[in-house]
């Protein structure tokens, strides 16, 4: 069994992400810019932000922080993000959520400039990922086919089955994983014998937020397994695997934590680089 190490792999791609931020500056003169926009005192969702913002510094990117009072009016906030929208400065635009009730989640995504929407969320990058050429796809499902990509995982041919359909993990790394040439079963509360359809999975991508969801029994043995779970169990983090047992049977694994989650900020900053890019040559 090889454990496959997030934080590692995380860590060169923040790295190059680094060097290249340097060429861009001397090649441009411009540095990439990212605004994180925070409404609330929510705990979590403050350490999320401050996480990202610490890391644009340590890339060398330009870091906008808005942090906002619950009372924000969705107006106000819909304001802000076209003051953004408008700053040349600005490349990357991420709204932190849950936002509070009530503003419209919906509604300030949408507003977002797609070119800007390094969480890959806006229906346009939504439907270019859906036909295969999304500049910004989504960071986490990104930064999964980054693993298997890095630990020289074939993709093509295999059969990939994805546990969860979300639009922020299950449904986009489906679609990643179709372009990829894998043949894909996305599976869900509703699929029936659902322990038999995981144990067809050659790669096996649990995102359904129940701890200890998957077992040794569903896995089949030598199976490349990515556990997207974070899930809060008497004070420790844990994923959607039963990860001792499953582990046994597993060919390569990501623990929880230390697996999934460092790529998510990881391809975040690689595609507000890739906004920076595009908007330079538009210039």
């Amino acid at each position: 069994m090889v454990l496959i190490d997030g934080k590692k792999v995380s860590k060169e791609i923040r790295d190059r992400l680094k060097q290249e931020t340097v060429e861009l500056k001397s090649k441009t003169g411009r540095v990439p810019g990212l605004a994180t926009v925070l409404v609330g005192d929510d705990p979590a969702s403050a350490v999320y932000v401050r996480n990202k913002n610490k890391i644009c510094q340590e890339i060398g990117f330009q870091s906008f922080g808005k942090n906002l009072p619950t009372e924000t009016s969705e107006k106000q906030l819909l304001e802000l993000i076209n003051e953004l929208n408008e700053n040349d400065e600005v490349n990357g635009i991420l709204v932190q959520l849950p936002l509070p009730e009530h503003i419209d989640s919906e509604k300030i995504l949408l507003a977002i400039d797609p070119e800007k929407d390094v969480d890959g969320f806006h229906p346009i990058n939504v439907g270019k990922l859906s036909i295969g050429n999304a500049l910004l796809t989504p960071c986490t499902p990104t930064g999964i086919i980054a693993l298997l990509d890095y630990y020289g995982i074939e993709i093509a041919g295999k059969h990939a089955v994805v546990l969860g359909r979300s639009n922020i993990v299950g449904k986009p790394v489906a679609h990643l994983l179709v372009h990829r040439h894998a043949t894909v079963t996305i599976c869900h509360s509703r699929t029936t014998d659902l322990a038999k359809v995981i144990h067809q999975a050659d790669i096996l991508v649990a995102a359904v937020g129940r701890p200890h969801f998957v077992t040794a029994d569903m896995v089949k043995e030598g199976a490349v397994v990515i556990d997207v779970g974070i899930n809060r169990v008497d004070g420790k983090l844990t994923g959607d695997v039963d990860f001792g047992p499953v582990s046994e049977k597993a060919g390569f694994i990501t623990p929880v934590p230390g697996g999934v989650g460092p790529m998510t900020i990881a391809l975040l900053m690689e595609n507000t680089l890739k906004a920076a890019s595009l908007s330079g040559k538009e210039q």
